[in-house]
């Protein structure tokens, strides 16, 4: 975790160490690999609420992200801010968090911010101080803490080395699975027909240029997730046992970090995917059980909400 800040006083020219430390305005950010998430606070209460196009530098340059965060804080960021506490994918090292500060920073001259990995505003938003929080959205990743303060992490690698269980992984495997149709000289399927239809293509053999094309990445990928989930609740088997697999596989990167931490619960999970897909959530919670794991929660909130619960420092 990264701070800049004026050690005496805040913008507002609130006094350092005043007993309510959400007074002010408080920007949190939420920064996925699709989108940045913005909500403005005002004494804690929620007075502005927008999205621009994601500012995580492992899926857009600096310029994008640097205009993605000037475009949001032109619509929310306006007047004396105090503090910005920002949740971002992508957030390995103290380094990935100051080169992120960095750019916010000039934004909002003399506030105080902080960054984070994402996945913490995750386990703050489902109202939980202790516990594991695993995001399924473009990427995945799983973050937690214990009653020790001692924290641990699985997943999180990015596109090339992991995510399973992520919006990318299902819109590659999508890809895979068409390819696998063509070349076992089988008819193309509906999961393949409404990924066609929706690249543009009219042969599954052009996938393979398209997915290697620098025209197309990780979100655009990630997008075609849509088509699963779709086939799937339209009763196709192929694309409901890739929901099953993702929930598995998430349900593993929990339980992996429930391990390490010696806990038992709660496991928030959240994320694009993990939030509206009821067969992943059901694999999830399943393969969770199995492992006697049963304190399992859907966020029923997005994470940028979480920003109120770490500035008191509640969670």
């Amino acid at each position: 975790m990264t701070n800049t800040q004026n050690p005496s006083t805040t913008h507002d020219g609130q006094a350092a160490g005043t007993a309510n430390p959400l007074h002010g305005i408080t920007i949190g950010l939420d920064i996925g690999g699709t989108k940045t998430h913005g909500v403005r606070f005002e004494d804690g209460i929620p007075v502005a609420d927008e999205s621009a196009g994601s500012s995580n530098v492992q899926n857009v340059t600096r310029d994008e992200a640097a205009h993605n965060l000037a475009d949001l804080f032109a619509r929310i960021g306006a007047g004396p801010v105090a503090r910005v506490y920002a949740g971002s994918g992508g957030i390995d090292t103290d380094e990935d968090a100051a080169a992120l500060a960095g750019l916010i920073q000039p934004l909002v001259p003399g506030a105080t911010v902080t960054v984070v990995h994402d996945s913490r505003l995750l386990l703050a938003a489902g109202r939980a101080g202790t516990g594991v929080a695993v995001i399924a959205g473009t990427g995945s990743a799983a973050w937690g803490r214990n009653a020790d303060g001692g924290e641990a992490r699985a997943g999180g690698w990015g596109y090339l080395l992991g995510d399973e269980g992520s919006g990318y992984w299902l819109g590659r495997e999508a890809v895979r699975h068409s390819l696998r149709r063509m070349n076992q000289g089988l008819p193309v399927d509906p999961l393949t027909s409404a990924l066609l239809k929706s690249c543009g293509l009219d042969h599954p053999n052009k996938l393979i240029a398209l997915f290697h094309s620098p025209d197309t990445g990780r979100r655009f990928w990630a997008q075609q997730a849509r088509h699963v989930v779709a086939a799937a609740a339209a009763g196709h088997a192929d694309s409901a046992a890739l929901l099953d697999q993702a929930g598995k596989d998430l349900a593993g990167l929990a339980a992996q970090v429930l391990g390490q931490l010696g806990l038992d619960g709660p496991v928030i999970l959240g994320g694009g995917l993990g939030m509206n897909v009821a067969p992943l959530q059901e694999s999830f919670r399943r393969n969770l059980a199995d492992a006697g794991i049963t304190d399992v929660r859907v966020l029923d909130q997005e994470p940028v909400f979480g920003v109120l619960e770490l500035v008191a420092g509640s969670a």
